[in-house]
């Protein structure tokens, strides 16, 4: 099938697939003699499985770990476990990263009166790189 057909079977646009064929993460497709390139469904399901691992926030280089573990029979479950729990350590430090800025904003709002005053400590906190009106809350 040629890339546009790829892209529509797999859900992963033709562009992302030719990104994701020179950085290696998928082999080089074949070519007709026009020189257009051409899928199997083999390909197609490697670039679904690719697309599903993104979509969980797996970074390229942690796709082509499970990408070489999934086609690897004789690889241990254990292997693609500690991948797994390496992202999911990865996404629990952005969370917490992410809930310390909400709480921090919330704190700043709440201590500005949001009135027709100039004096504002959110832009002064910005300003100043943090803690110049009020305290951070722990992480």
């Amino acid at each position: 099938m040629t890339i546009g057909d790829a892209a529509k079977a797999s859900g992963v646009n033709a562009k992302l697939i030719r990104y994701y064929e020179s950085i290696g993460l998928i082999p080089a497709a074949g070519r007709t003699a026009a020189g257009y390139r051409v899928y199997s469904s083999s390909e197609v399901n490697v670039l679904r499985f690719v697309k599903r691992a993104r979509t969980l926030g797996f970074s390229i280089e942690r796709i082509q770990i499970l990408v070489g573990l999934w086609q690897d029979r004789s690889r241990s479950s254990a292997e693609v476990k500690r991948v797994a729990l390496d992202h999911v350590a990865e996404l629990e430090a952005k969370i917490a990263e992410l809930r310390a800025m909400r709480d921090t904003l919330t704190h700043l709002a709440h201590a500005c009166h949001g009135d027709e005053r100039p004096d504002c400590p959110i832009l002064r906190d910005l300003e100043e790189g943090g803690g110049s009106c009020c305290h951070e809350p722990p992480p």
